[in-house]
């Protein structure tokens, strides 16, 4: 959108003067048009190699969860919990064994505590979630408390959720993706 917008502005620019006559164009004008002109070339010439090794980067640095010996896919959250987590697990798999609490949840300790910004939220089967700052607990029913939101397993409906969780104390592997 942005590049459409300076784009837009550009061909304004551009035709601008060629109806009314570069002389009646102030200066400054002038030296806009030639900006506008040389950032839209400049965003045309990006080189797609250099994204393509941040994505790269990004994917060798994401967060991969085991449930027992089932790999989930998760959606994390983009925040500092998040990153503290990778940041923790970037010096080897985080082995958490989880407890059943209530009915609808696995709670496990952390052994440290990671950056909180808590919400009340009401969770769902998948939910991933930081509670106290220093347990993970990942449901399998609803609640609803102040917590700190991790991700949300994916691809799995709730009763999947229940069959992979609520059978028994159960041990999650947290690793990044290297």
């Amino acid at each position: 959108m942005k590049k459409f917008i300076i784009l837009l502005f550009a061909t304004a620019f551009v035709l601008l003067p060629a109806a009314c006559g570069d002389e009646n164009m102030s200066d400054s004008a002038q030296t806009f048009q030639k900006e506008i002109a040389q950032s839209s070339t400049d965003t045309e010439n990006i080189d797609a190699t250099n994204f393509e090794g941040e994505i790269e980067l990004m994917q060798e640095k994401s967060l991969k969860m085991l449930i027992g010996d089932a790999e989930v896919e998760v959606e994390w959250e983009d925040n500092e919990s998040v990153e503290a987590l990778t940041k923790l697990s970037e010096s080897g798999p985080l082995v958490i064994e989880m407890s059943m609490y209530g009915g609808f949840e696995q709670v496990g300790s952390l052994g440290e505590s990671l950056p909180r910004n808590d919400v009340q939220t009401t969770t769902e089967a998948g939910d991933i979630v930081l509670y106290s700052g220093d347990q993970i607990v990942v449901f399998y029913g609803s609640n609803s408390w102040a917590y700190t939101r991790l991700g949300h397993i994916t691809g799995k409906t709730a009763e999947e959720m229940a069959e992979l969780l609520s059978g028994g104390d159960v041990t999650i592997t947290i690793s990044t993706g290297e």
